[in-house]
């Protein structure tokens, strides 16, 4: 039972900020506040303030509308402080995440009365180190001789005056206290190449050997979150941080109430935290270029003692890996039968897979032996970092001053973070699967480097559900999930599946404000086409778009393909095409702000999008009122990981069309049908012209999971 005190305050703190906003109470609202403190203040914990018994998690699917956040924020902060717990909010995108750290949280303490602390935890990569910026300002065109060693490792240091100018003004800005030292609070866009050169990661960083630690920005952003009640942060930062042990970043789990916002993306995302590659190519030129670059410095500096032993080894061994690297191209180049595929953004992937992750003997043995020389290269490196380490503390002479080895530290560093990811990619890739558990998928994609064309060699899990339930679920003092698009026709049974939500987890769906019948209308015409039959089907829809749109200011229409994508741009007459905006001339930004500068103009506009414009695109109003979606979104035929799990689920006697690709083109469909109606005085019309969901089995259970727009089905 929730406590009496507990269930007084958060009702109190909801009540207050209704009042002073002038807002009515939400259905939808109220319910979620009340389903995630059942479960989450409710937790039986032993003397020491840790969980008892089950795991106590919740998911929460709440459509548009419904003010999520308000809602999660009102029932677990109370929560938290009560059981004496840290607050970590995710997002899966940084839009929302700024929302809630800029907009909700201050808007919530000004007008609930509930007082807490927050920050934005952020991964070291979106701060600048002093130490770096130090390098470009002094050194410039003069170079470290160390650093021009290893200039393809990102050490390259040529400052040209534009990057002169603006280093100049960021070391003003800092010094007056004008910036933090945080990329997303710099006033202009800042290009990825440029940035790189002025932030480092955790192989490179020398921590408290760094002559700046006491300014450092990423260690001053880190130490105020040790402080407060409640942190914002985004999945990845969550899962490393579980992949590092928990508690290694963020709060200890164990002490840690945990709301992943953007929730359906978290089984993709823990997949990708567990995935692995490597370019074959690239890497042997690498290795080359590693056994010539230390040569040249141990010919530079004699090295006595252990760190000249380590490095010593270091160029012997890269060579004799890249002919194995060689041996390896060769070998997958036999076997590889590349049939060309698109990915859900539409980019062109040749790939070969190997059918259940079983690899071919002769590939595993070479695969071994790489295995075997990385985890020795890794070994030497993580050596040689250690000794550098020491130099750094003084705590023993090493043969080179504690200046060089701060200078040498990152550059080991980085060497060993690609040595060992490409040791945990061999790991993966050779490794025997477990017999009553899901296979890796394990593939190789033509990939272009240069003028060469390089092999990729991948290795992935097909499923996250084990991996969150060990270091998520189980260890976590409490957990809500959330979205707009957690169940798939009109269940959580492939939420589970996929996340691996305990057999106890707690599951609810709460209704959106929005009277979709009111609002929208779904229409299904007969455009006399298969969608199946690529070629009929997008002729159907060249003849028949202008008209299906005409009169709606804002139109959006989604595309399963970018091949269809293309075609049926190029197909449409020159003057219509003059209205359109196509996904991937300009970035997405500028193709909504261009598309909805054109709305505020009085004119029509027209956008063709992929996957990304189906899903956590916001265009109220006049800027969206009719979607129209060209196919039921199966999830591409030729992806790996897909495969390999819908290869599974048949070994195992399951249906994976129905399990998987069903469910998947549900929710899929779902989403995209979320980009009608962003506010509640939205009106408008979704196009489907893809009849299956009239003509077949499945379509029915499709059409019904969709929300109850009037139907209108030609």
């Amino acid at each position: 039972m929730l406590s009496t005190e507990l269930k007084t305050q958060i009702q109190g703190a909801y009540s207050r900020f209704l009042e002073s906003k002038g807002l009515k109470p939400r259905y939808g609202q109220r319910l979620m506040i009340a389903e995630v403190a059942k479960v989450l203040g409710t937790i039986k914990t032993d003397d020491e303030g840790r969980r008892l018994g089950e795991p106590a998690v919740v998911a929460v699917e709440a459509g548009t509308g419904t003010g999520k956040t308000v809602a999660y924020c009102m029932a677990a902060i109370p929560t938290a402080k009560a059981a004496g717990k840290r607050l970590v909010l995710a997002t899966a995108t940084v839009a929302l995440q700024e929302q809630i750290v800029h907009k909700d949280l201050p808007d919530l303490m000004r007008n609930s009365g509930l007082s807490f602390s927050f920050a934005l935890a952020k991964g070291r990569g979106r701060y600048l180190c002093l130490s770096k910026l130090d390098v470009l300002l002094q050194e410039g065109q003069a170079q470290s001789s160390t650093a021009q060693l290893f200039e393809e490792e990102g050490f390259r240091i040529d400052v040209d005056e534009e990057g002169q100018k603006l280093f100049t003004t960021m070391i003003e800005k800092l010094a007056g206290n004008k910036w933090d030292g945080d990329r997303d609070s710099w006033p202009q866009e800042l290009e990825d190449s440029r940035w790189a050169q002025l932030t480092t990661d955790h192989s490179q960083c020398t921590g408290r050997h760094c002559p700046n630690f006491g300014q450092c920005t990423f260690y001053k952003a880190r130490e105020g979150m040790g402080k407060v009640d409640v942190i914002v942060t985004n999945h990845d930062m969550v899962l490393a941080d579980l992949a590092l042990g928990g508690g290694a970043v963020l709060p200890d789990p164990r002490d840690t109430l945990y709301v992943f916002d953007e929730g359906h993306h978290l089984p993709d995302k823990a997949i990708g935290h567990f995935a692995h590659f490597t370019r074959l190519r690239s890497t042997a030129d690498w290795l080359e270029q590693i056994a010539k670059n230390l040569s040249k410095l141990l010919a530079q500096h004699p090295l006595p003692g252990d760190l000249g032993r380590l490095i010593e080894q270091v160029p012997e061994l890269a060579r004799e890996l890249k002919t194995h690297q060689q041996f390896m191209f060769s070998a997958c180049e036999q076997v590889a039968d590349f049939k060309p595929g698109e990915d859900m953004e539409g980019r062109e992937r040749p790939r070969h897979r190997f059918v259940g992750g079983v690899v071919p003997e002769h590939l595993i043995e070479l695969g071994l032996e790489l295995k075997k020389g990385f985890s020795k290269l890794t070994d030497l490196f993580t050596g040689v970092t250690e000794k550098l380490k020491e130099a750094m503390d003084g705590e023993t002479s090493i043969g080179i001053a504690s200046h060089q080895a701060e200078e040498w530290y990152p550059l080991f560093g980085s060497l060993l973070a690609r040595a060992q990811g490409t040791w945990e990619l061999w790991l993966a890739f050779t490794s025997e699967d477990p017999e009553d558990s899901p296979p890796m998928a394990r593939w190789l994609t033509l990939a272009e480097s240069g003028a060469l064309f390089d092999i990729e060699v991948n290795a992935s899990p097909i499923l996250a559900a084990e991996t969150l339930r060990r270091n998520l679920w189980n260890v976590a003092y409490g957990a809500l999930v959330t979205s707009a698009t957690l169940t798939a026709l009109g269940t959580f049974d492939r939420y589970r599946m996929r996340a691996g939500l305990p057999k106890v987890a707690a599951t609810a769906v709460v209704p959106s404000p929005f009277h979709h019948a009111d609002a929208g209308l779904l229409r299904v015409p007969d455009l006399k086409a298969d969608p199946r039959n690529a070629a009929e089907h997008t002729a159907a829809i060249i003849r028949e778009l202008p008209g299906l749109v005409q009169g709606s200011r804002g139109t959006l229409v989604l595309f399963s393909s970018r091949r269809q994508m293309q075609d049926v741009f190029d197909g449409l007459e020159r003057d219509w095409r003059k209205r359109v905006f196509i996904q991937g001339n300009l970035s997405k930004q500028e193709t909504l702000n261009k598309h909805k500068a054109r709305v505020d103009s009085g004119e029509e506009s027209v956008l063709f999008g992929l996957a990304s414009f189906a899903e956590g695109v916001d265009l109220p109003g006049a800027y969206c009122e009719h979607v129209v979606i060209a196919k039921i979104p199966f999830a591409v035929p030729d992806d790996p990981v897909e495969a390999a799990l819908a290869e599974w689920i048949e070994a195992r006697g399951g249906n994976p069309f129905m399990e998987i690709s069903v469910p998947d083109a549900s929710l899929r469909l779902v989403q995209a049908c979320g980009r009608l109606l962003r506010t509640e005085e939205d009106r408008g019309t979704i196009t489907l012209l893809d009849r299956r969901v009239v003509t077949q089995r499945y379509g029915k259970a499709i059409l019904n999971a969709l929300p109850p727009f009037r139907r209108e089905i030609g």
